[in-house]
């Protein structure tokens, strides 16, 4: 029987610690917390999303999306409005200064792309995306 830490789930586990640990450091540099990227990656693409589909697309739970947004809020990227026709539905949209991190940010998740694939060849980085996107989906079937 092999060991805990012999297995792919932890090797797994692993990998993503060092990772968030990577990213958190290049947007912290920013004046960011990991995570946060994720939602302005949402509205860079479309603003005005609601709570509810920036939780469904970043993959956090609704109280945790307005803990997030609150803090961005805060921060002075995000500004929350209500829906013009439904008052229940609060939309979000940017600030300048959300706007204005986008080009920093995609540079970072660049650099920490190219960190992360170091030493690995075009085959290699192809076989290793399949077999993620493979896992994901076993995972996610259950």
């Amino acid at each position: 029987m092999q060991s805990i830490e012999e297995t792919l789930g932890f090797q797994i586990i692993q990998v993503s610690k060092a990772h968030r640990q990577s990213a958190e450091k290049m947007l912290n540099a920013l004046g960011l917390h990991a995570g946060q990227e994720m939602i302005l990656l949402q509205l860079w693409m479309k603003e005005g999303l609601t709570q509810s589909y920036l939780a469904e697309h970043v993959n956090v739970e609704p109280p945790t999306m307005t803990q997030m947004l609150q803090r961005m809020e805060r921060c002075g990227l995000i500004e929350r409005c209500q829906d013009a026709h439904d008052g229940r539905i609060s939309r979000v949209y940017l600030t300048d200064r959300g706007r204005a991190l986008e080009k920093p940010v995609l540079q970072a998740w660049q650099q920490l792309e190219e960190q992360t694939l170091v030493g690995l060849s075009d085959v290699e980085q192809a076989l290793l995306r399949r077999l993620l996107t493979q896992i994901r989906t076993n995972l996610s079937s259950r």
